[in-house]
């Protein structure tokens, strides 16, 4: 039989454990568009009161959560400050425009990180000529900065940057989890500070589906008369919902060993002549790793010598660990990468 190849591509290849398919069968159901999925609603409850925020909405994706909250939050001809490598301005298609009308004003982080004075300079003031500036996007942990998780210090510093200039506040949370679990601190610490916060659970908790969004009782209430319109409304969703529950009891602790992991793999990966790996930059489950080669021509090889990743540069791999990669399986990755590099 064939050797199953070792997928590093992201955490959102991740599959259910037979647990949480045990909890997805077991479900109980109604229909959530008329309220009436108990399931959903105890996702929505946990979720509110783990972030520190008032109210919860279950949506299919973190896409669809990011842009509910800016269509609740701004106006068509409006601006939304966010990071240049942020996922709501670089993987989510345009939807800020597209949607809602509004205009993303990007600004250069130190690998996801804005400051203060970044997020002051940013916001546009009372000219007439320009346009009104109305929503901050912070992402935690960030994604293109290669797992950064934000010091809550240094988070609460940003957020009361765009208080003061006039913001309301959108945390993209996608992998709040793993900046809990990295930084030893709730994740409330970072989500109660804001209007609106994203969580997803089909990353590396594990879940086949599914995000929650979360705010005050009107901000939710009017997330989900919007989600109605992006087609977001499910019925029986408690399958789903139970599977996110799961996750939250039995895989938000172990995020943990993904992040040791990833700290494993990339020891393993540095030791390869010419491929450099910042080792300090692997703060949670994600390694990101330069070549001396063309990576996007690399890749194809190393899927054929079973290891799948994903170039990000010319001359940049990205592998993220998760909970269907244990220890073992990295340190053959780095293997399969080395004998790739060295023509074996």
């Amino acid at each position: 039989m064939a050797t199953a190849p070792i997928d590093l591509r992201s955490d959102t290849v991740t599959r259910p454990t037979p647990g949480m398919r045990r909890a997805m069968a077991e479900a109980e159901v109604g229909d959530d568009v008329y309220g009436e999925d108990p399931t959903v609603r105890a996702l929505e409850a946990r979720v509110a009161e783990r972030l520190g925020l008032e109210a919860a909405l279950f949506v299919p994706s973190g896409t669809q959560g990011n842009q509910l909250a800016i269509g609740v939050h701004t106006r068509p001809g409006e601006e939304v400050i966010l990071e240049e490598g942020s996922h709501p301005f670089h993987y989510e298609n345009g939807a800020i425009a597209a949607l809602w009308g509004a205009q993303p004003r990007i600004v250069v982080g130190q690998r996801g990180i804005l400051t203060p004075v970044q997020i002051q300079a940013a916001s546009r003031g009372n000219d007439d000529h320009l346009p009104r500036s109305r929503l901050l996007i912070l992402e935690n942990t960030h994604n293109r900065g290669g797992g950064t998780v934000w010091k809550p210090s240094v988070f609460g510093d940003a957020v009361a940057a765009g208080r003061s200039a006039g913001l309301l506040v959108h945390l993209d949370g996608a992998r709040l989890f793993n900046a809990e679990v990295a930084a030893g601190v709730p994740a409330s610490t970072w989500a109660r500070l804001t209007d609106s916060t994203t969580v997803c659970f089909s990353k590396g908790l594990g879940a086949p589906v599914g995000s929650v969004l979360a705010g005050s009782k009107a901000f939710v209430a009017e997330a989900r008369r919007l989600r109605k319109r992006l087609g977001g409304g499910m019925r029986q969703a408690g399958i789903l919902a139970a599977a996110c529950l799961y996750a939250l009891d039995h895989h938000v602790a172990r995020l943990a060993e993904d992040h040791e992991n990833a700290r494993a793999l990339a020891r393993r990966l540095a030791e390869i002549p010419a491929v450099r790996v910042e080792l300090d930059r692997v703060e949670t489950n994600m390694v990101y790793a330069e070549v001396p080669v063309d990576a996007p021509a690399l890749v194809p090889r190393l899927r054929a010598a079973g290891l799948l990743v994903n170039s990000v540069g010319p001359h940049a791999l990205r592998l993220v660990c998760h909970l269907d990669v244990d220890r073992p399986a990295c340190e053959r990755a780095a293997d399969i990468l080395r004998a790739s590099l060295e023509g074996k």
